[in-house]
């Protein structure tokens, strides 16, 4: 790869990293009347794009960046938020864009996007099991009172939005950024 098809690339990824921390920032409200604190925010949409664009790895860096940055410069969370938001968001996008790097039609991307969806869904659950109690001081018997009334249903529709959205929108962006890279 030519060192002018990586700088295109890497700012790619930069304008899909701020424009995740953008999407964080405008775009939040409750999802869920038992548990009014998950709250919904779009920002996992640009990732889901770079994964897709450019495989798994870009989809993680797009994570990390937009995890540290949300952690340390908007969140109360500090680092256990960035682990949950990186554990939460990496399952998405690499389940994702691995299935959709095997399959690039429309088909592969909905089987993707559902994968992904359920992924994220599935691993924090267990997630949420280890670091409520451990860092919060929530106990077992709540979060697990919590998981079919709030958490499960909060990751499946926050993915689930979030995989329509990057569904709708991400071929007119791709065939703009191939044009650009």
């Amino acid at each position: 790869m030519s060192n002018e098809y990586q700088c295109k690339k890497m700012a790619t990824i930069a304008v899909l990293s701020a424009l995740s921390i953008v999407f964080m920032l405008l775009i939040r409200f409750p999802i869920l009347p038992a548990a009014p604190y998950l709250i919904y925010e779009p920002a996992d949409v640009p990732v889901l794009i770079g994964g897709f664009l450019f495989g798994p790895l870009a989809g993680i860096i797009i994570t990390l960046i937009v995890s540290v940055i949300q952690a340390f410069a908007f969140s109360t969370d500090g680092w256990v938020g960035l682990l949950m938001h990186v554990v939460a968001t990496g399952a998405l996008v690499v389940t994702s864009s691995l299935i959709y790097k095997k399959c690039h039609k429309l088909s592969g991307a909905v089987i993707a996007l559902v994968a992904g969806t359920l992924a994220m869904t599935l691993v924090m659950i267990p997630v949420n099991l280890i670091i409520q109690p451990n860092f919060y001081g929530v106990p077992v018997e709540v979060v697990k009172s919590l998981l079919v009334p709030a958490i499960i249903p909060f990751n499946l529709i926050k993915a689930g939005i979030n995989s329509l959205l990057t569904l709708l929108v991400y071929k007119r962006i791709s065939t703009i950024v191939k044009k650009l890279v």
